[in-house]
């Protein structure tokens, strides 16, 4: 899953406009258009990547389709940066070379994103710090820059997983350290909490309540700590449907039920799908139902994708995206989510991905 979205492109190609419009006029002695007017506007044009067709809107993508799509914009994406690049290489005292490196960071994210490549992971990573080494960085973007990096190395995939949690928390540590008055390293710490064990994730939440922080990281960790402690109690989930229907999971005791939280913008998630729909299939008469908790902010696209993709549970839809009432109710800092409620009501898997027809069946022989 992207951690930004082409919008994000679009306004940064919108502040290189900007700052080209704020230049000043060209004396009688200077050329109507140098070298580097002539390397920005190129940039700027290179900039501009695919959008995915208009009627993706209406109806999603197939698999193929988007696959086709990726590789057009991971191409595009990785000419963009090789501009940006020669133009701070070429212009290092231009006003705007500082724009091109961050334009250059964001090309190659795109492009890793379409395509997971070990190659263009490494030269992501340098263009990062080629940046961060820029003294003309305002603090703001220095900080914006300082969350990238501990991101991009989350999906350092070919160093060991264990390792690459200790290095992300350290990291996460260390922005907190740096930057105590900004919400975005407690929140990180917070997703750290919420794909950590129990033990962790509890200490971790009451350790953030120690915290100066805002009331909405407080409310977060608040809720992984109510999430910790529903396991073994019943959820208090009661809501009407996408279509309409009414969804109270105290009145499903019998059942063995899966809570999915998750939403049509996240890659991982439609990933699950397949999974979800054939156990769904295999134990549906045998006891065996789904609740979908959508994060999606955008109503028609949840409602065609749910059609398209023949998912027959119900759906609980608020548009509030993050803030969604559930996954704030029960700390959810990260998507897919999947738990399982067995016969007696009682939220006895908090980890559902992992083995999901094997937990659903044991359960169902309980």
């Amino acid at each position: 899953m992207k951690i930004f979205n082409i919008a994000a492109v679009a306004s940064l190609v919108i502040i290189l406009t900007a700052c080209k419009a704020a230049h000043a006029e060209p004396t009688n002695n200077t050329p109507m258009h140098s070298n580097a007017d002539v390397a920005w506007k190129e940039l700027q044009q290179a900039a501009m990547l695919p959008k995915p067709p208009l009627e993706w809107k209406k109806q999603p993508p197939t698999d193929e389709q988007r696959e086709k799509f990726n590789k057009q914009e991971a191409a595009a994406a990785i000419v963009a940066a090789d501009k940006a690049k020669d133009f701070y290489t070429r212009f290092p005292d231009n006003t705007d070379a500082i724009t091109a490196k961050q334009l250059e960071c964001k090309m190659w994210e795109t492009a890793f994103f379409d395509g997971y490549d070990k190659d263009i992971f490494s030269v992501w990573a340098t263009a990062q710090q080629t940046l961060l080494a820029d003294p003309k960085l305002t603090d703001t973007d220095k900080f914006q820059l300082h969350v990238a990096i501990v991101q991009r190395k989350r999906f350092d995939r070919w160093l060991d997983s264990n390792a690459r949690e200790i290095e992300r928390e350290k990291d996460i540590r260390e922005l907190i350290k740096d930057y105590p008055k900004q919400d975005k390293p407690y929140e990180m710490l917070l997703n750290l909490a919420a794909n950590s064990p129990d033990e962790k994730a509890r200490s971790i939440a009451n350790e953030i309540l120690t915290f100066p922080v805002s009331e909405d990281i407080k409310t977060k960790a608040e809720g992984i700590l109510r999430r910790l402690d529903a396991v073994g109690k019943p959820l208090d989930i009661k809501f009407t449907a996408l279509d309409g229907t009414q969804v109270d999971l105290s009145r499903m005791k019998g059942k063995v039920v899966l809570v999915d939280f998750w939403a049509t913008w996240c890659g991982p998630c439609v990933g699950e799908m397949p999974q979800v729909k054939e156990t769904y299939k295999q134990f549906h008469s045998k006891g065996f139902e789904v609740i979908g908790i959508s994060f999606d902010s955008g109503k028609q696209l949840l409602q065609r994708f749910v059609q398209k993709e023949e998912m027959p549970w119900p759906q609980y839809f608020d548009g509030k995206d993050w803030k969604n009432k559930f996954g704030a109710q029960y700390g959810i800092a990260s998507i897919p989510t999947m738990w399982l409620v067995d016969k007696k009501g009682n939220l006895r898997e908090t980890n559902a991905r992992d083995d999901l027809k094997g937990k659903v069946e044991k359960l169902l022989a309980e």
